[in-house]
């Protein structure tokens, strides 16, 4: 990953950085490798994130609909 400093700006620079990081699942990556996971654990995660996801689609998609 590469962000360019412009006008000797860091601090605008760190900020790109950290976005493209978020936005890339750095972050949360590293959160979860911080300790091990059980492969129970990890199956149940995935799961409860993909009804997550789900919603979220129907959500949004039962707003466009005007319902």
């Amino acid at each position: 990953m590469q962000v360019l400093v412009r006008d000797n700006n860091v601090d605008q620079a760190l900020r790109v950085l950290k976005k493209k990081m978020q936005r890339e699942g750095v972050f949360r990556e590293m959160k979860l490798r911080r300790n091990f996971e059980k492969l129970s654990e990890k199956r149940a995660r995935e799961r409860a994130e993909s009804v997550r996801r789900y919603r979220k689609l129907l959500r949004k998609r039962m707003e466009r609909e005007g319902y």
